[in-house]
Order: C-alpha cells, then structure tokens, then sequence
C-alpha cells in the first residue's frame, strides 16, 4: 500500500478554521413539549423570525413522543389572522419496515395528501406512546415571506409505529396563497405532545 508523506509546505497551505465561512444556518427558536396541546412558531412573538430575513427556514424534530397511542403528528401554517388554515396541496409517501420482517413497502398514501385543503397536513401517522416510541425529522419551509409566489415546504421523518414498525415519511407541497405564512404549528391529531424538541433555524442562501 502506497504511503502518503506531507511537508511542513503542504500543510501551510491548507485554510485554517477560523478563515472559513461561519455557518449559514442560524438558531431562531428552541421549543420543548411537556404535555402541550400544541408548539408554534409565530413571527414576533418570543424572539421568532418568519419574515424575509431567511430565504429558507428549517424546523428540525426529535424525540417526538404522544401522549395518545397511535395518533399522528401534524403541521399547519398560518396566512394572517389568527388560525392556522393555509390553503394546501401535498404529496405523501411512505416507506415502512415491520420489526418481525413482516411487511416491507413503499407507498404514496392518497388519504394523507391534501388537495387544496386547509386542514392540517399529516407529517407522521400512528405514532407509538410507549416508553420507547418516538419521532423524528425536519421541515423546510421556503420564502415564507413572499407576497408573489406559492410557499414551498419538504419534510422528511422517521418514527416508531405503534404496531412495531420503521417508517420513513416524505411529504412535500406549497400553500397556495400570496399571503406571507407568519406561524407554523405542531401538534398530534388528537391527544397531547407528551414530549419532543423543535428547533427553528434560518438558513441564509449565500
């Protein structure tokens, strides 16, 4: 096997640390469940930003836990006013491996898609409440902000089912309004978060 020798030259060149570029993606917000009926995430309210200054916003999920077996985790975003009923269209698939090796798929889920609708979007379906069971994943927000154009999301997650299963969501759409979208909010279809982190970053494309 060849060996690769470097001089005190060749390591003079490389750009140190500190000259590098500072990250891009920005802490805003940092929200912890405990038995909460909701999380959400409003623009200027407790230090939240949701406006023009970020071109992308990133919501990132972990140790999602119900309080209520078999429930689904959701998400809505708010177009002014007061309630969270944007309009939407989205997509949903899902990929799913059982613990028992009994069932192995990958399927779109046509009763978990939403077609210009303003009800709150499914992002991960039956969630387990046992001591153990839990979520996890993110959510891109794009130009929420934009008065002109649809807003774009993509979200991705990973939960534990209550029937013992591995699911791999992938949900994708836009709000079709040109109202700016000032608040997103989570919660479970029914019942309480139990417990769960997220975390809202602002992600600058340059």
């Amino acid at each position: 096997m060849a060996l690769v020798k470097y001089n005190n030259n060749s390591l003079s060149a490389v750009t140190s640390v500190a000259s590098m570029p500072s990250g891009a993606m920005t802490l805003i917000k940092s929200q912890t469940a405990s038995s909460s009926a909701t999380i959400s995430f409003v623009h200027g309210t407790s230090d939240v930003v949701l406006d023009s200054t970020y071109p992308i916003y990133l919501f990132k999920f972990y140790d999602i836990h119900p309080a209520t077996n078999g429930e689904d985790f959701v998400v809505n975003f708010r177009d002014g006013g007061s309630a969270y009923d944007a309009t939407k269209t989205t997509t949903y698939f899902t990929a799913s491996h059982a613990e028992n090796d009994s069932e192995a798929q990958v399927v779109y889920d046509t009763g978990r898609d939403i077609a210009q609708g303003t009800g709150f979007q499914d992002i991960s379906n039956e969630v387990g409440n046992e001591n153990h069971e839990c979520g996890a994943g993110e959510l891109w927000l794009f130009s929420p902000s934009s008065t002109t154009y649809v807003k774009h999301f993509i979200c991705t997650t990973s939960f534990h089912h209550a029937s013992d299963l591995a699911i791999n969501t992938y949900i994708a759409g836009y709000c079709n309004v040109t109202a700016a979208i000032d608040a997103v909010q989570f919660k479970m279809s029914s019942g309480n978060l139990d417990a769960g982190t997220i975390k809202l970053y602002g992600i600058k494309d340059s």
